[in-house]
């Protein structure tokens, strides 16, 4: 078999979808989307061309390092980007083609169903959702079988602000533990927005009200910094969707910064990559919640991942009030939560087809790019 296309689709809202085509009529699905640079990861992908036609694509392992390794500079988001894509690619093909799921290519599974969590908020602009407006939201997922929710913290928070900000926080959180009661779990995403030094604060101030996480508390260059954060406070800890491959996780995970992992296989390096990931995090006894803000090819490769992995804890989905990221208006079966749960894909590969003629409508240049935030002053806020 030989891979003989490589077919890039922009699809709205900002998905980079990938069609590896075969002579045996086997085409396999990848997502290499990178939020606001997937029209970088687009040429890196037609650059990869010249090694890739041709090629057997059933041999994963041994494409992967020749992407990897191939050039003097490794790794960064867009390389590893395309290569996720591609590797997600290849393993849908590989599964077609030999009639099984990916996981069980990798050790079959450990689980029935996959426990997922769904986001709370719909602007990260501006002062973000009203406290009603989140709780709202938070008691319809409860309505709805989710047993988890998370939402990202907004408006920033000074890298050393007054206690009026941080009351403000800690009473936008504690409004929603009081609606959802103590059987949900609630998690909160610093997105890096937070300063080490406010991070331990407003920490000290959640704990009363249980997270079940705190997900990048700083951001994730000094992981030093995220260590000292993780010392400071009895909550988990969550890092990883901005590292790449095995080698970007290995000090996060030595030095116990984090007790959740959440690589992201549209970044990270793929399924597989994935999976070692986990097994490195598996050692610190460490669980893994993937990270995936994305589309439904993207949530299809993680359902592969979180089907064979042990220490898998629980699986991110935006939670589009048009069900998108779960594959309707794209996938021609769409994946449905249950109860708080998708059951385990039975299908081969990724377990997923494009509805093409849905898609069609969806095209666009790709011309998406990350929305800016500020602080009072001004100055710019990060994402």
């Amino acid at each position: 078999m030989k891979i003989t296309k490589l077919e890039l689709l922009h699809v709205k809202p900002r998905w980079l979808l990938l069609k590896m085509h075969t002579d045996e009529g086997i085409i396999g699905y990848g997502e290499p989307t990178l939020e606001g640079r997937s029209r970088s990861v687009e040429m890196f992908i037609k650059e990869c061309e010249d090694y890739l036609l041709g090629q057997d694509p059933r041999y994963i392992e041994h494409h992967c390092q020749v992407l990897y390794r191939g050039g003097f500079y490794r790794g960064g988001p867009v390389q590893m980007s395309a290569i996720s894509g591609i590797e997600q690619a290849m393993w849908d093909i590989k599964g077609k083609f030999y009639n099984m799921p990916v996981y069980e290519m990798l050790g079959g599974a450990c689980r029935t169903k996959i426990r997922m969590y769904s986001h709370i908020k719909k602007t990260a602009i501006a002062g973000g959702n009203s406290v009603d407006e989140m709780v709202a939201m938070a008691l319809a997922r409860r309505s709805a079988g989710y047993t988890a929710v998370k939402y990202s913290i907004i408006p920033p928070i000074a890298p050393i602000d007054t206690l009026h900000a941080v009351r403000e926080a800690v009473n936008r959180f504690a409004a929603v533990r009081e609606a959802i009661g103590e059987q949900m779990d609630l998690a909160i995403d610093f997105h890096g927005r937070v300063s080490p030094a406010m991070a331990i604060r407003l920490a000290a101030e959640l704990e009363p009200y249980y997270p079940m996480f705190i997900e990048e508390p700083c951001l994730p260059e000094n992981v030093d910094a995220m260590v000292n954060i993780a010392r400071s406070t009895r909550v988990p800890i969550a890092a990883g969707e901005r590292l790449f491959s095995k080698w970007g996780f290995r000090e996060l995970i030595e030095k116990q910064a984090v007790a959740i992992v959440q690589p992201d296989t549209c970044h990270a390096g793929g399924i597989f990559e994935g999976r070692k990931i986990a097994s490195m995090a598996e050692m610190y006894y460490m669980t893994i919640a993937p990270h995936n803000p994305l589309g439904p090819v993207s949530l299809a490769a993680c359902l592969q991942l979180d089907a064979c992995t042990p220490n898998f804890l629980i699986q991110e989905h935006p939670g589009a009030d048009d069900l998108s990221d779960l594959g309707v208006g794209y996938l021609k079966t769409p994946f449905e939560v249950i109860d708080g749960y998708i059951d385990v894909p039975k299908g081969p590969g990724l377990g997923i087809e494009l509805d093409e003629e849905a898609i069609r409508g969806k095209l666009f240049d790709g011309s998406w790019e990350t929305p800016l935030i500020y602080h009072e002053d001004g100055s710019l806020a990060d994402w």
